[in-house]
Order: C-alpha cells, then structure tokens, then sequence
C-alpha cells in the first residue's frame, strides 16, 4: 500500500506558506527581512513538495501500473506519468517545475526566486490534481 501521507502534508504546508506568502502586501508591519523569510520558506516547501511527488509517483507506477526498473530521477517519471495519463497539464509543465527546483536547490537570488514563486499557483493547481488523481481523494 502506497502512503501519500507526505505528499499531502507536504503540499498543504505548500499551500499555507504560498497564501502567507501572497499576503504579505496586508502586513506592512513585516520587515524586508521577515518578507524574505517568508518568500525564502514558499521556496522550500516547494523543493519538499515536488521532491515528495515525484518519488510517490515513481511508487504509484511501479506498485499501482505494474511498471518494473523505473529510473531513479524526477524528469524521467514525469514523463512515464504523462504516458500514463496521470498528469492534467503535459510533462512539459512538469519539466518547468523541474528546472524550477534544480535551479532553486542552492539559490535563492532574487531573479530565480521571483520566477519560482510566479510559478506556485500553476503548480499547486497540478500537485492538488495529481494528489486527487492518484488517491482518488477530493482535497481537504
């Protein structure tokens, strides 16, 4: 039996953080310091969170689809996903996040974090969608 325990936890404290987050405007009393901090834990919690969903779905293929020697790497998975029609929007989009999280993984310089958090909605909307996909859950 797979557990998708961490991906959803993983994915709520995601989507918690990115509405801190998007809040911030409403919260003049923060420091820059405190606004970085902020935007810095959005960050993270999207490495732990596309971290958690690509090693549960490489479970779900092998355990649930019967799919033997699958890769041990993100990218690769994704598209196995897509071929199996488990993915709403393309691997494409998946390979976004991808790139997302590997230019994140040591550096948050402003550009990259800029473009990253202008990703979180998109990729909430898929993480939300796969988790509902693969459990036949509705979300909390």
């Amino acid at each position: 039996m797979i557990d998708y325990s961490k991906f959803k936890k993983s994915l709520l404290q995601l989507q918690w953080q990115h509405a801190n987050w998007q809040n911030l405007d409403k919260r003049p009393h923060l420091s820059g310091l405190d606004k970085e901090a902020i935007a810095e834990s959005v960050i993270q919690r999207f490495e732990t969170c596309y971290d958690c969903i690509w090693k549960v779905l490489k479970r779900h293929l092998n355990e649930k689809l019967g799919l033997p020697d699958l890769p041990n790497s993100p990218k690769p998975i994704f598209r196995i996903a897509a071929d199996n029609q488990l993915l709403i929007n393309s691997d494409a989009q998946w390979l976004i996040y991808a790139e997302a999280r590997v230019q994140t993984a040591h550096d948050y310089d402003g550009l990259k974090a800029a473009s990253t958090l202008a990703l979180m909605p998109t990729f909430v909307a898929d993480a939300v969608a796969l988790y509902q996909t693969l459990t036949g859950e509705s979300w909390v």
